[in-house]
């Protein structure tokens, strides 16, 4: 039961890197390369939503 387990997560694995490296090859090709920096909720200041 173990092993079948532990086979399935390491082909789900293997499987979520290659998808990784070919999008972020697709990234490297890409021409509009804007970065866009994505927060945290943990990190927004939610002070002012309670005043409204």
């Amino acid at each position: 039961m173990y092993s079948i387990l532990f086979n399935k997560m390491t082909d789900i694995i293997e499987e979520i890197q290659q998808i990784q490296r070919q999008t972020e090859e697709m990234y490297m090709q890409g021409q509009d390369r804007e970065l866009i920096l994505l927060t945290s909720c943990k990190n927004l200041d939610l002070s002012d939503e309670k005043d409204e």
